[in-house]
């Protein structure tokens, strides 16, 4: 019997891994051979390195699509092996180095490929992957922003709905989010962040700026819009109005998760640094237009903190899918094109 952290990863969490590009056999066969929380990022780093393994023999025989596949499935399996375990630091490390290694070895293989961005930023950096649709000529940018346990490792297939329509993406990991968060501990002012990676991509040739956030990235992407105005447009999937408002009733791995990831020193810092996070008098300034999605069967993140997003923003757009959970993750058929569309829209 699994203990309760592994099968609320479980429960939570399936169909997010599944639209990330996890394979569901793998999904299967790696869960279901975890009892303690211990042990998931072994299992799942097994199942990654069988995908290392099919990479590098298709690239040994020139099937470049093939192991660029492979690849990209070996970066989503070491992404969700540490992307809550905060049980050993040093293993949870090394293992977000190897998605990384990974991801760069698909970009390199699949099209488009991807530029990597280095933003300084108070002593640290915020780190981006960059990737154009071929023969776009200024196509609009998508600034793509994780939330507390998802970095851009894991928005490959999320990038390429923009692609399909024109558009250029940025996928970042800004302070406490995977490369970003080495030296830089999670921060409510996500504008600092996001300030920074558009500074450092102000002379490439781009048309207007949009941004999307999701989870948590879904409080930090309308933050940073109300206070920078190249974003002309922002969407969000299920962020928090005021996510220490949520605070008792966050899932122990998402507790756990931020107090790491904010450097908090215990559990009641953690509970006064996630009231920090709170849009309140923040969106009434935020001209740009917005809009917000979330599933009414969200358990992480209530449906109705979503929509006090879309009421407090002037412009704010609010779509709830009836069936939908956290991030939309369920019917993400739905929401992803929904979003993409939106933002193509708005910045046309």
């Amino acid at each position: 019997m699994p203990d309760a952290r592994v099968q609320a990863a479980v429960d939570h969490w399936a169909p997010r891994f599944i639209q990330a590009g996890v394979d569901w056999n793998d999904f299967v066969r790696t869960t279901a051979q975890v009892e303690r929380w211990e042990d998931w990022l072994g299992a799942w780093c097994e199942t990654a390195e069988r995908h290392e393994a099919l990479a590098r023999e298709a690239e040994a025989a020139g099937r470049t699509a093939t192991a660029g596949e492979a690849w990209l499935r070996a970066a989503v399996c070491f992404h969700f092996g540490k992307f809550v375990w905060v049980v050993d630091p040093a293993r949870s490390r090394a293992a977000a180095d190897r998605a990384v290694a990974a991801l760069r070895a698909a970009h390199r293989l699949l099209d488009p490929g991807a530029e990597r961005i280095e933003a300084p930023l108070d002593g640290g950096a915020v780190i981006a992957n960059l990737r154009r649709p071929p023969g776009a000529v200024r196509p609009p940018l998508i600034l793509l922003v994780p939330g507390l346990d998802s970095t851009k490792e894991e928005f490959f297939l999320l990038e390429k709905l923009f692609h399909a329509r024109g558009m250029a993406t940025l996928a970042m990991d800004g302070p406490g989010q995977g490369e970003g968060g080495y030296a830089l501990p999670l921060r409510h002012d996500y504008e600092v962040a996001v300030s920074a990676v558009l500074d450092a991509v102000a002379d490439a040739d781009f048309g207007s700026v949009g941004a999307l956030g999701v989870s948590l990235g879904g409080y930090f992407a309308p933050r940073a819009a109300a206070f920078e105005p190249r974003v002309r447009a922002v969407a969000g999937i299920s962020g928090p109005f005021c996510f220490g408002e949520l605070w008792d009733s966050l899932p122990e791995l998402t507790r756990e998760t931020f107090a790491h990831k904010s450097g908090a020193a215990d559990d009641d810092d953690a509970r006064r640094r996630a009231l920090a996070l709170d849009l309140d008098g923040v969106l009434e300034r935020l001209e740009a237009p917005a809009l917000f999605v979330t599933g009414k069967l969200d358990r992480l993140i209530p449906w109705e903190s979503t929509r006090r997003q879309a009421e407090a923003a002037p412009r704010g757009e609010f779509v709830l899918y009836e069936d939908g959970n956290h991030v939309c993750a369920n019917v993400p058929y739905k929401a992803r094109p929904l979003v993409a569309d939106w933002l193509a829209e708005q910045l046309a």
